[in-house]
């Protein structure tokens, strides 16, 4: 009887995890944007981001989640010496993607992370120089993600992360035709992981 209760409780620890819910706050690292005379610094940014991923099979060595990653950042301001420059950006990214972890099973467990989805951002209504910003209010880019980061188990079903991830997507709209095409956002952060069976 001793022998089966001991068998149903290690049993029991060995279901695997499921469902995460990551919950993280980091920073967006400033970026520097160039094209012919005119050049504008978007500065960094706070970020918050939230991760939902599900464990879709797995080993002892290694085990592939479905993810989907949501970042917003509520502002960062653009610093350049054209002053008819759109003042400051909102961002938001929305992507899909797939994760694979390694060991998860221990207490330490790095994994990779690479997805695509939807990046939009909202431009300030005024210019750097206080004026009406002819800018859009808002734009839209197909928007694509990889990074990798570490899982560290701490408490029954609470884990931490410490991540870093890049979305290169199309950029604001900066109110400058010379500054076009895509943008690397590079984010660290970290915060706690919630797991369910």
């Amino acid at each position: 009887m001793i022998g089966i209760g001991i068998a149903e409780i290690a049993g029991a620890q060995e279901i695997p995890v499921k469902h995460e819910i990551g919950l993280t706050l980091g920073g967006l690292f400033s970026t520097q944007r160039n094209a012919g005379p005119t050049r504008l610094d978007l500065g960094s940014g706070m970020a918050l981001q939230a991760n939902y991923g599900y464990r879709f099979f797995g080993r002892d060595t290694a085990a592939l989640y479905g993810e989907v990653h949501f970042l917003a950042s509520p502002l960062r301001d653009v610093a350049s010496a054209d002053r008819t420059l759109t003042r400051d950006v909102a961002t938001a990214f929305v992507t899909p993607g797939i994760r694979v972890k390694f060991f998860p099973n221990r207490d330490v467990s790095p994994y990779v992370a690479v997805g695509g989805g939807l990046a939009v951002y909202e431009q300030s209504t005024s210019t750097l120089d206080g004026s009406p910003n002819s800018a859009s209010r808002t734009v839209n880019h197909g928007a694509f993600n990889y990074g990798g980061g570490v899982d560290f188990k701490f408490w029954r079903f609470v884990g931490l992360r410490a991540e870093i991830r890049d979305f290169y997507a199309g950029g604001p709209s900066y109110n400058a035709r010379a500054i076009a095409g895509g943008q690397h956002n590079v984010v660290a952060g970290g915060g706690i992981v919630l797991k369910v069976h």
